[in-house]
């Protein structure tokens, strides 16, 4: 086994050695801890020593030392020295109920002595950010030099370009596409193998609705077909026995390894396969009648159906199902599976009435639950019925069809489309959710494609979770998307939901990709949002630094952010408070899924 080096030491070190690390890189704030006569004493001169160190970097050519150092380590030294004195407030302390200026001072003067105690976890937080402080990050390794011959600085510059492309064209190479020649004959295989399960032939497999038909929500009937590890299977029928919606559709199976779990299939699989720990969770919130609301949607309901968090736009959920369930669903609360679903027409008339009475609403986002898994006949009634409000300018159908039953694009709901599609009067637009490049098959991208020749943009929502945040990969997916006719829209920050733990990343995690990965990246192809929804009030743009700040690291080395409304400066409205899951975590993990952690050393410094 190599020795570990860098970051990868790091976050295997004990927690008596990273305060060994801790005090030796900033020998200062330790004498100041030690040195203080109580916890009032220590926040003071703490809080002296971080703004005379904030005045020295704004002010450089009154220290030597400050001289060499790079402008761009001076700037991180000083986003360090904001966040520290952020989380040293006795104002955060309160609201986070709990001090971490406290946990150190009891630390450095002995009263905690058994280092066990202690959670590597803050400690590296706190170790990364002293380092920040101390214009020691580490982040730059090549050392600077200003070139002053313009053939030279030509020269130099397009060979660091090209680096970049590079390492972002190798990093590449470890995704594979649906259209891959490997990935193309696994499916025919899966395809024929699914096809002789049901006794179906080719023409059932390109009838919609013949996939409802046969959705799959048993664990028998998948491992009949595919090969699931004993976690898997023991996730699926934790689901089934607590009847919790699980359905695949045969369709988004031949997207499945047969022979059990791979690199390229770990997404799709994670995103249907509920697990153990997911249904334990559920089941619990609903002995205990825990609310599972977390977007709060019955606060901004103005009647059944209808949910509102911005002046112009509504959300219309005619049908509470969809053909596939997704694990990490912001609505899984409420979606049910397809035999048990509810479809209110009385209801959805209901909804449209009040659309129709606010005429500051100018577009509606129909989904739900998968708005498609209805038929083409009360589809097109729906839409009818909504494009006779004079005051709708934009119709978007949010559905997840194109890759769990791409055949559901049909001629007759073409024609719908381009029938209340009217240039320079009102615009109808598909949705879709692409998580994974695996689900960029041929028969997606015809879909896309007949969608596309009917003169309607498909964009695509991104939910970021820990299985797509690997290095360069969501970067991978927004370039094939873009090469598939799909525009990249958002990318959501996964919900903090218990629940869906397994699913989320850090905050720290999808700014970085956003800067690091994604800004490599041609303009046309990178138009997502990196954003956070924040409960009732909506989405708040994460690469925004004044819409959110860290208030406090958590004792296990959690962040806890305060996230302020997107209506901030024109409006009064709550803030809203948030614990992150862990960085070290989360490294702790990729190292144990076999990534090389080094790749991420910059995350720490992203708040």
């Amino acid at each position: 086994m190599p020795k570990k080096t860098g970051l990868a030491r790091i976050i295997n070190e004990t927690s008596e050695s990273l305060l060994g690390f801790l005090w030796q890189t900033d020998p200062i704030f330790m004498k100041i801890l030690t040195s203080s006569s109580s916890l009032k004493d220590a926040r003071k001169r703490i809080f002296d020593y971080l703004n005379n160190t904030e005045n020295e970097l704004e002010n450089v050519i009154s220290d030597k030392f400050y001289e060499n150092i790079h402008v761009l380590e001076i700037e991180n030294a000083k986003e360090c020295i904001r966040v520290l004195k952020n989380i040293f407030r006795t104002k955060n302390e309160q609201i986070a109920e709990f001090s971490a200026l406290n946990l150190l001072y009891r630390i450095a003067v002995n009263e905690i002595t058994d280092m066990k105690r202690v959670n590597p976890a803050f400690l590296t937080e706190m170790l990364f950010l002293i380092k920040g402080v101390n214009c020691m990050s580490e982040i730059y390794e090549e050392v600077y030099t200003k070139v002053q011959d313009p053939e030279r600085k030509v020269r130099s510059r397009m060979h660091k370009l090209d680096v970049f492309a590079s390492g972002m064209e190798t990093a590449f190479k470890r995704f594979k596409t649906g259209q891959d020649e490997e990935i193309v004959s696994m499916r025919r295989q899966m395809k024929k193998r699914i096809l002789k399960f049901y006794r179906a032939g080719e023409d059932d497999w390109n009838k919609y609705k013949w996939h409802l038909s046969n959705v799959i929500t048993s664990p028998e009937q998948l491992v009949s077909l595919v090969k699931l590890s004993q976690e898997e299977f023991e996730g699926v029928e934790t689901a089934v026995k607590n009847h919790i919606p699980f359905q695949i559709t045969p369709y988004y199976l031949s997207l499945f390894n047969p022979d059990g779990r791979s690199e390229h299939d770990r997404t799709v699989r994670a995103q249907v396969l509920p697990t153990v720990y997911y249904c334990r969770k559920i089941a619990w919130s609903r002995v205990k009648e825990i609310d599972m609301d977390f977007m709060g949607e019955k606060f901004t309901s103005p009647v059944p159906g209808i949910t509102r968090r911005y002046p112009n736009i509504v959300i219309l959920k005619p049908y509470d199902s969809c053909p596939q369930i997704c694990v990490y669903c912001q609505r899984n609360w409420e979606i049910k599976n397809i035999e048990r679903a509810v479809f209110s027409k009385d209801q959805n008339e209901k909804a449209v009435k009040w659309i129709k009475e606010n005429p500051q609403i100018t577009e509606v986002l129909i989904t739900g639950g998968d708005p498609l898994t209805l038929g083409n006949t009360y589809l097109n009634e729906l839409l009818e019925s909504l494009a006779k409000i004079e005051h709708l300018e934009r119709i978007r159908i949010g559905t997840r069809t194109l890759v769990t039953i791409p055949f559901r694009i049909n001629e007759r709901f073409l024609e719908i489309l381009k029938k209340y599609h009217e240039p320079g009067k009102r615009e109808i637009c598909v949705v879709t959710h692409v998580e994974s490049p695996l689900e960029l098959t041929e028969d997606t991208i015809e879909a896309v494609t007949k969608i596309k020749q009917c003169g309607i943009g498909v964009y695509n929502q991104q939910v970021f979770t820990y299985y797509n945040s690997k290095r360069f990969e969501t970067a991978f997916l927004r370039k094939m998307l873009k090469l598939c006719g799909i525009d990249p829209y958002y990318s959501f920050n996964t919900k903090g939901k218990d629940e869906t733990k397994e699913f989320m990343v850090p905050i720290a995690r999808i700014q970085q990709e956003r800067r690091e990965e994604a800004r490599l990246l041609p303009g046309m192809v990178r138009t997502d949002e990196p954003v956070f929804n924040i409960p009732e009030l909506g989405k708040s743009h994460l690469r925004a630094g004044q819409d959110h700040e860290i208030i406090m690291i958590m004792p296990d080395g959690r962040r806890v952010f305060r996230f302020y409304p997107w209506e901030m400066k024109i409006s009064l409205s709550d803030d809203y408070i948030y614990t992150d899951v862990g960085i070290y975590d989360y490294l702790k993990r990729l190292e144990e899924d076999g990534e090389k952690v080094e790749e991420y050393k910059t995350i720490w410094y992203y708040f």
